[in-house]
């Protein structure tokens, strides 16, 4: 099958693409404003990315005019950076590969602490491709791929095979 721009569109008998968050099905085909898409998105984390620095630049002068110390003050910059660093990695590796389920758990409070790390990932990812789209696709294909060697090893007639 075809739409009106002559492009394939995945059969209704076969497997389906997995939509993905803010691009649907379009990353399949790049179609429907996936450009514009990606556009968005890449300008959407940044922005969050940048708003979200903001926040923690806000968060630390609270803290240097409570005057808690500059130990505590290192603490909480370090931690900051290294959960967003870890929370880079864990959603970066998130785009190639499904993530465990188990250990995606365990990790929810850190990565929420790296949200900044996430959003720059997310950011970088959207500049090359719909971020997943290359883990989807390589998903798709092999779904395509079997479910064609299905139904051509069942096609035909079995009582009308010549016996020898």
């Amino acid at each position: 099958m075809s739409t009106e721009t002559g492009t394939p569109t995945p059969t209704h008998d076969g497997p389906r693409p997995e939509p993905l968050r803010f691009f649907g099905t379009t990353w399949l085909n790049h179609d429907n404003g996936y450009s514009a898409r990606r556009v968005a998105v890449a300008a959407g984390s940044l922005a969050a990315a940048v708003a979200s620095c903001l926040v923690l630049r806000l968060a630390y002068q609270g803290l240097q005019i409570a005057a808690i110390g500059g130990f505590v003050s290192l603490l909480m910059v370090v931690m900051f950076a290294v959960c967003s660093a870890m929370a880079f990695r864990h959603t970066w590796d998130g785009f190639t590969r499904r993530p465990d389920p188990d250990r995606q758990a365990s990790l929810r409070s850190l990565l929420t602490i790296g949200f900044v790390g996430s959003l720059l990932a997310y950011f970088l990812r959207s500049l090359t491709e719909a971020p997943g789209e290359k883990l989807h696709r390589a998903e798709y294909e092999a779904a395509r791929e079997r479910h064609k060697k299905r139904t051509t090893r069942r096609s035909g007639d079995p009582s009308k095979k010549r016996r020898a």
